[in-house]
């Protein structure tokens, strides 16, 4: 029994090299990947591949903000200004100056000394031109114009500084104090003045002090006259034997004034060639006095008004 046994083992034991249906094992095979492979069902799938363990992050990269879109305009691109629009800008600026100029301020500057030392050289003044109404002489170039007399017009006051035209030509300016009404008679006896038979209260004061071209200082005798409405002011005495020192007796005609300069030994006016002059030749008040230099400087060369400048007469009201 035993022979036949080990003979039926033999005879069941495959022979070398034939197929049982398994997979040859493999060095280095575990015994479970073998049997896997015998019974197959989900250990068929591929294994996935292993995932790496997780590292450090690197930051991610930056990423610059959108830019906001440029506003759409909904107006079209400003075009260059034409010599038209440039041309309309400075006629409409002309026309303003002339109608401040023409109703109402007008500037002016002193020439000469005749009105020392109320209104000295180099000074700049605002002349307010309604104050007496209006005449063509109110009008740049007015002597041009057919005369209307004055309208809206107000009368001067005794004593007022007042702008003029002079009327041997209608042309010139000039400036003077009012001294004589219509109707009024006027007379200088001995330097003193009088009104209608009555003298002019005068008062001594303190010189005027002025500085020659060389700076040599001279002392010129200087009064207070009060005229009969109570307006008072400064004159000078420079000459005290004058040729205007004594005049005749004046009568002022109806619709005229009789004009004298402060300083009154240096001052054409009405007891000379300037003669009585016409309310229709007034040109305006004189109110204020906004610059004033010594004379060596123009009211542009703003490089000179440091030394130039007096600067204690700017903004000065004119009495």
């Amino acid at each position: 029994m035993q022979d036949k046994t080990e003979t039926d083992e033999r005879d069941s034991a495959p022979a070398p090299g034939a197929h049982t249906g398994a997979a040859p094992a493999q060095d280095g095979d575990s015994p479970e990947a073998i049997l896997n492979e015998l019974i197959g069902g989900e250990n068929d799938k591929p294994e996935s591949a292993p995932q790496p363990e997780p590292g450090p992050q690197e930051p991610p990269a930056s990423v610059p903000p959108p830019q906001a879109a440029a506003p759409i305009s909904a107006k079209p691109p400003k075009r260059r200004e034409s010599w038209g629009e440039t041309l309309k800008t400075i006629v409409y600026a002309l026309l303003i100056a002339l109608v401040i100029r023409t109703i109402f301020i007008q500037p002016f500057n002193i020439p000469s000394g005749s009105m020392e030392n109320t209104l000295l050289v180099g000074d700049y003044l605002f002349v307010e031109k309604f104050a007496y109404g209006y005449s063509r002489f109110s009008m740049p170039f007015g002597s041009i114009f057919p005369s209307f007399g004055r309208i809206f017009g107000g009368e001067p006051e005794r004593g007022d500084v007042v702008v003029f035209k002079l009327p041997s030509d209608d042309s010139t300016d000039y400036i003077k104090r009012v001294i004589g009404l219509p109707g009024d008679h006027i007379q200088v006896l001995n330097g003193q003045l009088y009104i209608n038979d009555k003298p002019v209260p005068k008062v001594r004061v303190a010189d005027y002090v002025e500085t020659d071209e060389f700076g040599v200082p001279h002392h010129v005798p200087r009064y207070r006259e009060t005229l009969p409405n109570g307006k008072s002011y400064y004159v000078l005495d420079r000459d005290p034997d004058g040729p205007l020192d004594n005049t005749d007796v004046y009568t002022v005609p109806p619709g005229h004034y009789f004009m004298m300069g402060d300083n009154r030994d240096n001052s054409d006016d009405s007891r000379a060639d300037v003669g009585y002059v016409p309310a229709e030749n007034l040109v305006g008040k004189a109110e204020l006095i906004f610059f004033s230099t010594d004379g060596s400087a123009e009211l542009w060369e703003v490089w000179k008004w440091p030394e130039a400048i007096r600067w204690t007469r700017l903004f000065t009201v004119i009495d």
